[in-house]
């Protein structure tokens, strides 16, 4: 976050406060302990001018296959792929 703008700090952790609780609920439904119990092993960018969220390379493969294409119709509301 390399603007330091106050209205731009807002936005990312008001945003982040919206998508982390639907982020969670979501790798709850999916994931069944196989992939990082603790879900630390998945990433995401977000980009804040088009509210999008990305699966980060740094998540590993295999649980990224558990998410697609689920992730990008229910935390995105679109098919399109959000791989990183």
């Amino acid at each position: 976050m390399g603007d330091e703008n106050p209205a731009t700090k807002r936005a990312c952790i008001d945003m982040e406060y919206s998508l982390r609780p639907r982020i969670t609920k979501f790798l709850l439904k999916k994931i069944d302990g196989e992939c990082c119990g603790d879900f630390s092993c998945f990433h995401f960018d977000v980009d804040l001018k088009r509210k999008w969220v990305w699966i980060s390379e740094k998540t590993p493969r295999e649980c990224i296959k558990k998410i697609l294409p689920d992730f990008d119709i229910e935390i995105n509301g679109s098919v399109v792929p959000s791989v990183a």
